[in-house]
């Protein structure tokens, strides 16, 4: 499994945000469609339907985000040692970004969840978003795209590359 930009790859499996598990939500892209995954948000928009996707929402790198990750991670720590209740700080759930599908049937706004902790790079936000847009340009683009990403993901081992790894590679499947 690993992060490329806005990205969650897993295996030959493609995801916007992180990879959800149960019943949380969570968007995935696949040759058919993008599929709304979680309690209560099964559906797919096929691609032939798709005019447009973009996600709202997307938090960026910062310094005071990332203060503020250590510092929230550091505030847990320190009460679940002192305490037996175990983390009861804040709450532990990543922020939700919104996957916008503009379909022939209307818009609609599928949650998933952030991957990176402390938010995406500016560049790598901006890449992912120029890929979903690619992505409903029509058929050959979207599967040529799709099968180098999973493809990449399939050979992948190790967990997420480094920055500009994944920048390099979000231009290259951007063509």
């Amino acid at each position: 499994m690993a992060m490329v930009g806005l990205f969650w790859i897993a295996e030959g499996d493609v995801y916007v945000g992180a990879k959800p598990a149960g019943l949380t939500p969570g968007v995935r892209l696949t040759p058919e469609g993008v599929v709304a995954l979680g309690d209560g948000r099964s559906g797919l928009h096929l691609w032939e339907d798709v005019h447009a996707l973009t996600v709202a929402d997307v938090p960026v790198k910062s310094l005071l985000r990332q203060v503020n990750a250590v510092r929230d991670l550091a505030l847990n720590t320190v009460l679940e040692l002192a305490t037996s209740l175990g983390s009861a700080w804040g709450d532990d759930t990543p922020p939700l970004m919104t996957v916008r599908v503009e379909a022939s049937d209307g818009e609609h706004e599928l949650p998933a969840y952030v991957a990176a902790a402390v938010g995406y790079t500016q560049t790598e936000a901006d890449l992912s978003q120029a890929l979903l847009a690619r992505l409903t340009e029509g058929a050959a683009t979207m599967e040529t795209t799709l099968a180098a990403m999973a493809q990449w993901g399939r050979s992948r081992e190790g967990g997420s590359p480094r920055g500009p790894e994944r920048e390099e590679l979000l231009r290259g499947w951007l063509g």
